[in-house]
This record gives C-alpha cells, sequence and structure tokens, in this order.
C-alpha cells in the first residue's frame, strides 16, 4: 500500500531541501575564502621574511679600517682645535701686554711732549741771565726776559693751561679770590681793581684762583658778596 503526501507536506520537503543546497553553497563559498585568505597571509609572511636579510645587508657593521679611519680623522681635528687655543690664548696675553706696557708709557711720559716745548724756554731764559751779568742796559734785559715770559705762556696754552689776569673785570668767585676790598670812585664797584698773583685754569678747571683787590661800592650802592678771605 502506497503512502500518500499530502501536498502541504510535499512542499515542506522541497523548501528544505532548497534551503539545504544554499547552506551548503555558502559553507563551501566560506571554505574557499578562508583558504585564499589564509594564502595571502602566509605569501606576505614570506615576503616579508625575504625582505628582512636584505635590510640587514644594507646595514652592514662598521669595519675595524673604517673605525681606525674615523678616529685618526677625529685626533688630528681635535689637534688642531688645540693648536689654534693656544694661539688665540698666546695673542690675547700678548695684547694684555702691550695694553699694560702703553699705559704704563702714557703714564711715565705724559709730559714728554711739554717738555720738548719748555727747552726753548729755558734756553731763553740762560741767554737772558748771561746778557745780564755782562749788559748794562735794563731796557734789554728787561726785553729778553719779557720775551721768554712770552714763549713761556705760549707753550702753556698748547697744553690746555691759560693764564687768568682779570684786571678791569667784573669780579667771579668762580676764579678770583679777594683779597681785600677798597674805594675807588673812579673804578665801576665789584670790579677787579689790581691783580696781586694771576691765576691759571686747565681746560676750563680752575688750577689757582686769581688773588686780586675789587672795588668796594660807595655808601648807598650795593655791593655782591665777595670773599675777602686769604
Amino acid at each position: 500500500m502506497v503512502d500518500e503526501k499530502s501536498p502541504e507536506e510535499g512542499v515542506d520537503e522541497v523548501v528544505d531541501t532548497g534551503a539545504t543546497d544554499a547552506e551548503a553553497e555558502d559553507e563551501e563559498n566560506a571554505g574557499e575564502a578562508g583558504e585564499e585568505g589564509d594564502k595571502g597571509e602566509i605569501d606576505k609572511e614570506q615576503e616579508e621574511d625575504e625582505g628582512v636579510p636584505e635590510a640587514e645587508a644594507e646595514e652592514e657593521a662598521p669595519t675595524v679600517e673604517s673605525l681606525s679611519c674615523a678616529l685618526s680623522e677625529a685626533e688630528t681635528k681635535v689637534a688642531q682645535l688645540q693648536d689654534q687655543a693656544l694661539r688665540a690664548k698666546a695673542d690675547v696675553e700678548n695684547m694684555r701686554r702691550r695694553a699694560a706696557r702703553d699705559v704704563e708709557n702714557a703714564h711715565k711720559y705724559a709730559l714728554e711732549r711739554m717738555t720738548g716745548e719748555l727747552l726753548p724756554v729755558l734756553d731763553s731764559l740762560e741767554k737772558a741771565v748771561e746778557s745780564a751779568t755782562l749788559a748794562k742796559d735794563a731796557d734789554a734785559i728787561g726785553e729778553g726776559l719779557e720775551l721768554s715770559l712770552k714763549m713761556f705762556l705760549s707753550v702753556l696754552s698748547k697744553v690746555g693751561i691759560v693764564q687768568l689776569d682779570p684786571l678791569g673785570e667784573p669780579f667771579d668767585p668762580q676764579f678770583h679770590e679777594a683779597i681785600a676790598m677798597v674805594e675807588n670812585p673812579d673804578g665801576e664797584p665789584n670790579s677787579v681793581m689790581e691783580v696781586i698773583q694771576r691765576g691759571y685754569s686747565l681746560n676750563g678747571r680752575l688750577v689757582r684762583a686769581a688773588k686780586v683787590v675789587v672795588v668796594k661800592a660807595s655808601s648807598g650802592e650795593e655791593s655782591s658778596n665777595v670773599n675777602t678771605s686769604a
């Protein structure tokens, strides 16, 4: 007796069979893909393994000859630098010694030029003394001494020494020292009436104040402050 199946059962079997075939195909495809991926990874690893020896071959270890050559060059350069340092030190030391010697000479021979300028004045004074012992003319002696004095003042002016002779000028307490005050109707009040001792300045700085007699203001006139201390 033949078993009869209902139409619904037949459909179910067809569907189940189709689903099984699809799953089988998916599994086969997945397996092939996995095998291909494994093969790719193996090939990649082999390529990497093959490339490592090449890189190592390019970076070869330095040889004894190359190290010796580099050491020799470094020693030569160090010797050159040491020689340059010693030369520079010697140059600096020589410069220091020359500067010290120049400063010492400047202090020692600062008046050398002035000494040379004063020698003619000394010669002129010697001649004036000789003329005074031989000549009987006082005027000639006076002229010789006056010439010597002018020469001496000229030499002083060359080095910045200026004589202060303020006769007839207004009294200046910065450069004048009043030793007395005298009334003089013909003189200007607070002006220098007489120079007792001439003063001198060096490049504008007072070396010695001129000692003077100042005209005293008459009664009823204001007088400026005058230092009369000796």
